[in-house]
C-alpha cells in the first residue's frame, strides 16, 4: 500500500501489486475464465494468500454450505491485506480513503463486506454494524457498495437507535436520506423503539411522527403481507396505498422497496410496533384526504429522483443476494456477466497494469482443454454438451471466457506511467494431470455422476492448508 496524497485532513491510499502478484493475478483470471473451480484450488497451492482466489473460493464453499471454511478463507484474505497496510493507514480514524475505481482496492472492500455478512448471520449485528461503518468511511461521498441501504438495518438489529437518528440528522441535508425507503421507515421506527426504552421529550416524538407521516405508499401493503397482517379495507382500497400507487412507481424505486422488505420486514412483526404503524397510517389517510400539499410534493419528488438507479445500487443488490431485489434488477444488468470477485466494476476504472497478450491466449485455450477432458464428450452421445459453468460461484463470477485485458470488463484500460513496465512475465496456469492427481479428484471436471457438493468439498481441505507461508 502506498500513500497517494494528503489534502484537507484526508489521506488517500492505494494497494499495490508486486510483479509476482501481478503474474498470479493473470493466472487467476485465466482460472476463472476456465469455469473450473479446481483450477483456483490449484492456484492457491502455490499462492496461498492470493486475495481474489481466496474470496472466489469462499463463495464456492458458501454455495456448498461449508460456512466454516468460507469464513476462514475470508479471514485469511483480510489478514493478507492487513499485512500490506501503510504505517499511516488507520481503520479507526475515519480520514483514510481508498478509491474504488482502482481494482487493487476493490478486494479489500469485498472482503470487508463478506466478513460483515458472516458476522450478521452469526448473530453479531453490533460487530457487523462497525464493519459497515468502516466500509462507508473508506469512500463516504461515492459509497461504491451503497452501504446506506444497509446501515439502518444493522443499527436497528444492534439496537443502536441513537446512532441511526444522529446519522439521519447530520446527513439528511446533503444526502436526502428521507427519500430512501429504508430510511423513511427505519428512522421513525428507531424513534419509536427508543421511546420504549427511555422517556423522550415530546418534541422528539413529534419529529418522529412527522417523519413517518408521509411514508412511501408502495411499502405499506407489501410490508403487511410479509408480516401476515390483513390490512383494513379503507387502507387497501385507498388511492394513496392501493394497487394504483404500486403500478405508477418508477422501477428504480420498486427495486429499493423490494430490497428493504426482503431484508427488514421481520423488524415490524412485534404487536406494539404494528399498533404504532396503524396509528400513523390513519394520520396519513387524513392528510391525503384533506388535500395536504406535502403529499403531492413528495410524489413529484420521488418521480424526479428515481428515474434510474445508479450502478452502486445494482452492485449492492448483487452482493446482498436478496431474492426479491435481485429479481427486480433491470435487463441491462441481468444480461451482462457479473464477476464474483469484481461485481459491476466502475465504468471509469483506473488500471495500473494490463493483462499480457499471452495470458489472453491461455485463457482462450484453457476452456477448450477443460471441455475436451470431459469423458461424456467422447464416451457418451446421450448427454448434451456442457454449456453452463460447473459451479454456482462461477455463475456469479461470469459466463463467457475471453475479453479481459484489464481486471474488469472494460476492453481498453488506462495505464499509469509508474506501473507501465510491470507486465512482462512468464509462466502458465498449472492444470490437473490427465490421469487425475494423487489426492483423489475425479477425472474430467466433476466426473460422470458426481455433483460438485460431493466431490469438491474434500479437495478444499487437501489443497488449502490451515497454516501456510507466502507473500503477495
Amino acid at each position: 500500500m502506498r500513500l497517494l496524497e494528503s489534502k484537507k485532513g484526508l489521506s488517500s491510499f492505494a494497494f499495490e501489486h508486486s510483479e509476482e502478484y501481478q503474474q498470479t493475478q493473470h493466472k487467476f483470471l485465466a482460472a476463472v475464465e476456465s469455469m473450473e473451480p479446481n483450477n483456483i484450488v490449484v492456484l492457491l497451492q502455490t499462492s496461498p494468500y492470493h486475495v481474489d482466489s481466496l474470496l472466489q473460493l469462499s463463495d464456492a464453499c458458501r454455495f456448498q454450505e461449508d460456512q466454516e471454511m468460507a469464513r476462514d478463507l475470508v479471514e485469511r484474505a483480510l489478514y493478507s491485506m492487513e499485512c500490506a497496510f501503510h504505517p499511516l493507514f488507520s481503520l479507526t480514524s475515519g480520514t483514510c480513503r481508498l478509491d474504488y475505481r482502482r481494482p487493487e482496492n476493490r478486494s479489500f472492500y469485498l472482503a470487508l463486506y463478506k466478513q460483515m455478512s458472516f458476522l450478521e448471520k452469526r448473530g453479531c449485528p453490533r460487530t457487523a454494524l462497525e464493519f459497515c461503518k468502516l466500509i462507508l468511511s473508506l469512500e463516504p461521498d461515492e459509497d461504491p457498495l451503497c452501504m446506506l441501504l444497509l446501515i439502518d438495518h444493522l443499527a436497528l438489529r444492534a439496537r443502536n437507535y441513537e446512532y441511526l437518528i444522529r446519522l439521519f440528522q447530520e446527513w439528511e441535508a446533503h444526502r436526502n436520506l428521507s427519500q430512501l425507503p429504508n430510511f423513511a421507515f427505519s428512522v421513525p421506527l428507531a424513534y419509536f423503539l427508543l421511546s420504549q426504552q427511555a422517556d423522550l421529550p415530546e418534541q422528539e416524538l413529534n419529529s418522529a411522527r412527522e417523519q413517518a407521516s408521509l411514508p412511501d405508499p408502495t411499502v405499506l401493503l407489501p410490508l403487511l403481507e410479509y408480516c401476515s397482517v390483513r390490512p383494513d379495507a379503507a387502507v387497501a382500497t385507498h388511492r394513496f396505498f392501493g394497487p394504483d400507487a404500486e403500478i405508477s412507481q418508477p422501477p428504480a424505486l420498486s427495486q429499493l422497496v423490494s430490497l428493504y422488505l426482503g431484508r427488514s420486514h421481520f423488524l415490524w412483526k412485534e404487536p406494539a410496533t404494528m399498533s404504532w404503524l396503524e396509528e400513523n397510517v390513519r394520520e396519513v389517510l387524513q392528510a391525503v384526504d384533506s388535500g395536504d400539499p406535502a403529499v403531492e410534493a413528495c410524489e413529484s419528488r420521488r418521480k424526479v429522483l428515481y428515474q434510474r438507479a445508479p450502478r452502486n445500487i445494482h452492485r449492492h443488490v448483487v452482493l446482498s443476494e436478496v431474492k426479491e431485489a435481485v429479481a427486480a434488477l433491470p435487463p441491462d444488468v441481468t444480461t451482462q456477466s457479473v464477476m464474483g470477485f469484481d461485481p459491476l466494476p466502475p465504468l471509469d476504472t483506473i488500471y495500473s497494469y494490463v493483462r499480457p497478450e499471452r495470458y489472453l491466449s491461455i485463457s482462450r485455450f484453457v476452456p477448450l482443454l477443460a471441455e475436451s477432458r470431459q469423458p461424456w464428450k467422447h464416451n457418451c452421445t446421450l448427454l448434451p454438451p456442457r454449456t453452463t459453468p460447473a459451479h454456482p460461484s462461477l455463475i456469479a463470477a461470469g459466463g463467457e471466457a475471453g475479453g479481459w485485458r484489464g481486471w474488469g470488463s472494460e476492453p481498453q484500460p488506462r495505464l499509469e506511467q509508474a506501473d507501465a513496465g510491470r507486465t512482462r512475465h512468464d509462466g502458465q496456469l498449472p492444470l490437473p494431470r490427465r490421469g487425475g492427481s494423487s489426492r483423489g479428484q475425479p477425472r474430467g471436471g466433476w466426473g460422470v455422476g458426481l455433483s460438485p457438493r460431493r466431490c469438491h468439498a474434500p479437495m478444499l481441505y487437501n489443497y488449502v492448508p490451515d497454516c501456510c507461508s507466502g507473500r503477495n
